[in-house]
């Protein structure tokens, strides 16, 4: 309550407010001028950045994560344990030190850049550093974990004995696939796009160092109005309005969710 919802109502009341353009002082009142300011088109290009890169960081941690928690969920013993080490260990370390690590990886003369090309998939330079491709790059990378560890535990639910039913009524290992252990996970792939997606779309330090401040996403414009131009009502309608969007976007999901898990059970 006190350091959630306090904040929260604090971020409330600036919105409405506005700036004495004399004196940069705050002003409190009720104008709905900073909320209708996020429409311009100044402000849009980084909000439909921040959401074309989080549904798409999202999707690609979803492809990568859902055979790595399969396989994990299979494994037994000492086995699953070591893999679901490997998952974790690197989420431990601080979270600017893995995105400078990406920040190496990705660079102009990085190994990315030498893999692709022993690969023989790129012939010339390749530039993906402080480009959207980066900060995508970056995010999946991150967030990844968060997208294993709950896929994980929907898998590991899931009796091994129903997959050997539908192979014994002749279902090929694909079939099984998309018709017993696919339904079956929805609320682990739901849980898991909550994870990646919310913070993602408010993501600001990942697209501060991959982006080198040029291409902004969301949270970076927020950060501008309270950091550097000092208009606090702007920046708190912007966060008010991505609170309330990504709220919409949660309820939703959870909804559903809970569909999908009445639907399992």
């Amino acid at each position: 309550m006190l350091f959630f919802l306090a904040p929260l109502g604090l971020l409330l009341v600036y919105s409405f407010g506005s700036v004495n353009l004399l004196t940069f002082q705050v002003q409190f009142g009720w104008t709905l001028s900073n909320y209708s300011g996020i429409f311009q088109k100044l402000y849009l290009d980084p909000i439909v950045r921040s959401f074309a890169l989080s549904a798409a960081s999202t999707l690609a941690c979803l492809l990568i994560g859902f055979p790595v928690a399969l396989t994990i969920a299979r494994a037994k013993g000492r086995r699953q344990a070591l893999l679901l080490l490997g998952v974790m260990i690197p989420f431990w370390t601080s979270f600017v030190v893995r995105t400078y690590g990406i920040y190496d990886v990705i660079s102009d003369n990085g190994p990315l850049y030498h893999l692709l090309h022993a690969l023989g998939l790129v012939g010339g330079y390749i530039h993906v550093l402080f480009t959207p491709i980066g900060i995508g790059i970056g995010i999946t990378y991150t967030y990844l974990p968060l997208m294993v560890l709950p896929l994980f535990v929907a898998l590991e639910r899931i009796d091994p004995s129903l997959g050997e039913a539908a192979g014994d009524l002749g279902a090929t290992p694909f079939r099984t696939l998309r018709r017993v252990t696919l339904p079956m996970a929805i609320p682990g792939i739901i849980a898991g796009c909550i994870l990646v997606a919310i913070p993602a779309t408010g993501e600001y330090v990942i697209p501060q160092i991959l982006g080198g401040g040029t291409t902004l996403m969301f949270g970076n414009v927020v950060s501008d109005q309270f950091l550097n131009l000092g208009d606090y009502p702007f920046g708190a309608a912007m966060a008010i309005a991505l609170t309330v969007v990504l709220l919409a976007v949660l309820m939703f999901l959870r909804s559903r969710s809970y569909k999908a898990e009445a639907a399992v059970s």
